[in-house]
């Protein structure tokens, strides 16, 4: 037990109070969230990195203790039933990195003066009895990666209109009976909470035994065991010990620098105002109405600074909790990456009578490109994508399902990829629309999903799949809609690629594409596309696999162009009068040539005309005379 790091009873249906962990030296990772637990402050040791108690029913102040937890990268303490002044020096501990204490009663006069720590990425102070100014350093202007939240307080911000009156904090204050000081540490455990913690921890431990004895069994039968897709954080898993590493690591510090680096460019995560909305919609103007279903509509918007919008308003049902919005919010303001349509902000509209949440509004970046398939299957000619440009999209829709995969925590599997979903702007960079984030309930769960059987711990397979359809169609150039079109062309691919035959590969290409790409890079798209498309989810690759054959080919490609630019200058000046003077020859013998395929085989001719087309003339009349041979036998 003393050598314990991670303890999580996420919810369950716990009560009571805690007992005394204060003995667990070793102890980094605690999440109790979603139970009913309280009402004291669990006793805890220092070296606490990740500490999650929300939605419980702890009440009273916070102890001053937490302000020397200086390991402390995570603390959550939403949507419970604490009381008191806030405790700004949280904001400065030397690793934090997320807090969020949502949903209280915490009181207390802001300063703009108040410091901020370096590390500082999420903040949320909405939804308490705080007054004062915001502090200047979580002002976009000062830390424009940071998502700060401070909406339903009575604080002197930018946006009033997310802000109730002083008046009002000052008198719930007074009502809730606002306790000040630290709690007893002579609290009653209730006996059912000692001990179902006491099994549950017995039970993990003892749980890790067996996974740890088979794992090594399995290891030393097969050699190598199948390893999970490496996350963004690099993180080693063989050092946990409680077979919860992705949280008890990734989750402490889950932005990376190569999350921040794939947020560049995108506007800061704020909260906006029924106002700014309304201005921007001309009032929520019919004849910008983008789409609606029974959850709510889409509108297009254009800010007071010009930037296009597109604003999702959503009903709120009345049974909905105030933690559904904390948490929904916080996952939504994390959808910021170059190859996403990107969260910008949010807004709450309440009733005026009892300040309960009657409408929330997600505003997200206007993409008007179209979508990818209108380049690539059903565009037409001369506005059709390049293989290079091909190639390009499929890599940003890989790195946008490693962002939702690994650079979020928990990361979003099983998001219903699909390729009229993966939307392009000016500049031709694909971004990923779709996510499988429940809502409000079901209103954005993915439907129909053709995944549903598939085992949890496979799920982040589930998209490579879906990668791998769009894949097909990107190098096919056909519309696929459905599974059995799915089987159809994969057939097609494998026999495409089963040998070194270049014909083959072209005819399986898009012909508006074929002509302009690297064998070499179309054989790699067209393997790894394959692999994607596995039955067994297990055989599928790593999207960190995908994304680099996908560069393999780029590269590839970029050098075959460089090339052939190369070359044609150098021939051009010397070889443009022999072109012209052996060109009437040359149709003439090939004509006669072509002739002579197509009477050996009605097929052949098929064949010809694709090779026929790259220059491979004698490779396609041989393939004709094969085929034929082969069908008369």
């Amino acid at each position: 037990m003393a050598s314990l790091r991670s303890l999580v009873l996420a919810s369950n249906n716990l009560t009571g109070n805690l007992p005394d962990m204060s003995g667990l030296t070793n102890l980094q990772v605690i999440d109790v969230g979603g139970n009913s637990l309280g009402p004291a402050f669990p006793e805890l040791g220092r070296k606490v990195v990740t500490m999650v108690l929300s939605g419980n029913r702890f009440t009273g102040g916070l102890p001053a203790e937490l302000t020397s937890f200086y390991l402390l990268e995570r603390l959550d303490v939403s949507w419970n039933r604490f009381v008191g002044p806030f405790v700004p020096a949280l904001l400065s501990l030397p690793a934090i990195r997320y807090l969020n204490v949502a949903g209280n009663r915490f009181t207390g006069v802001l300063s703009d003066k108040v410091p901020c720590g370096d590390n500082l990425q999420f903040v949320d102070l909405s939804s308490n009895l705080l007054t004062g100014s915001e502090p200047a350093c979580l002002r976009p202007d000062k830390k424009p990666a940071t998502v700060v939240l401070v909406n339903a307080n009575c604080l002197d911000t930018a946006d009033d209109a997310s802000q109730h009156p002083s008046p009002f904090c000052q008198n719930q204050a007074l009502a809730v009976g606002i306790t000040h000081g630290k709690q007893s540490k002579k609290t009653t455990h209730q006996p059912g909470v000692v001990a179902g913690i006491a099994m549950a921890v017995l039970a993990a431990v003892s749980a890790i035994g067996v996974m740890a004895f088979f794992a090594a069994r399995k290891k030393n039968k097969k050699g190598a065991m199948v390893r999970p897709p490496a996350t963004a954080f690099g993180e080693d898993n063989s050092s946990s010990t409680s077979g919860y590493p992705s949280k008890m690591f990734a989750d402490a510090r889950y932005i990376s620098q190569t999350v921040k680096l794939g947020a560049l460019g995108i506007p800061p995560y704020r909260t906006f105002s029924m106002v700014e909305l309304e201005a921007a919609t001309d009032n929520f103007e019919n004849s910008l109405l983008l789409g609606q279903d029974s959850f709510g509509e889409m509108y297009r918007g254009r800010l007071g600074n010009g930037t296009l919008v597109a604003i999702r308003s959503l009903k709120v049902k009345r049974n909905q909790s105030s933690l559904s919005f904390s948490r929904h919010i916080e996952t939504i303001s994390r959808l910021r990456h170059r190859n996403l349509v990107s969260a910008l902000g949010h807004c709450f509209e309440y009733d005026l009578d009892d300040s309960t949440v009657t409408q929330l509004y997600l505003v997200f970046e206007y993409v008007q490109n179209g979508n990818l398939r209108s380049r690539i299957s059903q565009g037409t000619e001369g506005r059709k994508l390049t293989w290079a440009q091909r190639i390009s999209a499929a890599t940003g829709i890989a790195n946008g399902i490693q962002f939702l995969h690994a650079g979020m925590m928990p990361g979003l599997f099983g998001n219903n990829l699909k390729i009229n979903n993966i939307l392009l702007d000016q500049n031709h960079v694909a971004k990923i629309s779709s996510y499988n984030i429940p809502i409000l309930g079901e209103a954005m769960k993915p439907e129909g999903s053709r995944h549903q059987t598939e085992s949890p711990m496979l799920s982040d397979k589930t998209d490579i799949f879906d990668f791998g359809v769009i894949l097909l169609e990107i190098v096919s150039g056909k519309p696929i809609t459905s599974l059995y079109e799915v089987e159809i062309m994969k057939e097609l691919l494998l026999w495409a690629v089963a040998d070194e035959d270049l014909v083959r590969r072209r005819s399986f290409a898009d012909q508006e594409v074929s002509k302009g790409c690297s064998d070499e890079s179309l054989r790699t798209i067209m393997q790894i596309c394959l692999r994607c498309l596995a039955k067994e989810a297990a055989q599928r690759p790593s999207i960190e696999d995908v994304l680099w054959n996908l560069q393999f080919a780029a590269q590839v490609q970029d050098d075959w162009e460089g090339d052939n630019r190369s070359s044609e200058g150098s021939l051009v000046s010397s070889s443009s009068r022999a072109t012209k003077s052996s060109r009437f020859q040359n149709e003439k013998t090939r004509s006669g040539r072509e002739k002579e395929c197509e009477d050996s085989s009605a097929r052949g001719s098929v064949w010809l005309q694709a090779a026929t087309e790259d220059g491979n003339f004698e490779t396609a009349c041989n393939i004709g005379r094969r085929q034929a041979e082969d069908e008369r036998y």
